[in-house]
């Protein structure tokens, strides 16, 4: 087994993980994120669901873009789209909660079928993903964080709320570059 190298950058706070993927680094920083509320659609799901298949992540997607479930949200706080992963089972490797969704100002007047979550304050770390199609770099991106040793910078997770940010950079779904913020100790 390769052990992980890890580079410590002080004045940015940027990690270094050499993750055993065949050389390849992902890089995270340490944020402290004030927690925000969001609103969106939801449904329960397992990493070993989603690999099957049988997942609902993309289908969650697809009826979020088809519905224009976006400007459905009210009290937006800015365009971004958030997909968060809550209400963990236990880690990774069970059941969770996926939120498709946007933060809001306010929870007032939340369309019917769709739920409110609050994301809590604390140290999160961020990684970004490669540029490329999102169906394809983000899944990428989650397997390199799931494979981080707990000892890494990054993978002493709380698995209290996870999330990722589809800002301007992720406009073009072939040419996305994502932000994916995992809750640490």
């Amino acid at each position: 087994m390769k052990m992980p190298s890890i580079i410590v950058g002080t004045a940015a706070m940027v990690l270094l993980v050499s993750n055993g993927f065949g050389g390849d680094t992902v890089s995270a920083r340490i944020v402290q994120e004030p927690g925000f509320t969001l609103v969106g659609i939801s449904a329960r799901t397992t990493n070993a669901q989603e690999m099957s298949g049988q997942g609902v992540i993309g289908k969650q997607w697809g009826r979020f873009i088809k519905d224009g479930l976006l400007g459905a949200i009210p009290h937006r706080a800015d365009s971004n789209i958030v997909a968060l992963y809550t209400d963990y089972e236990s880690d990774h490797n069970g059941a969770y909660t996926f939120v498709l969704g946007a933060k809001v100002n306010s929870a007032a007047n939340i369309p019917s079928g769709m739920v409110v979550k609050k994301i809590p304050p604390g140290e999160y770390a961020v990684f970004t993903t490669a540029r490329g199609p999102a169906a394809k770099v983000v899944p990428e991106c989650w397997q390199q964080i799931n494979s981080l040793p707990k000892s890494a910078p990054g993978g002493d997770r709380t698995y209290r709320a996870d999330f990722e940010v589809y800002g301007s950079r992720a406009a073009d779904p072939q040419h996305a570059q994502v932000d994916i913020y995992i809750g640490v100790r």
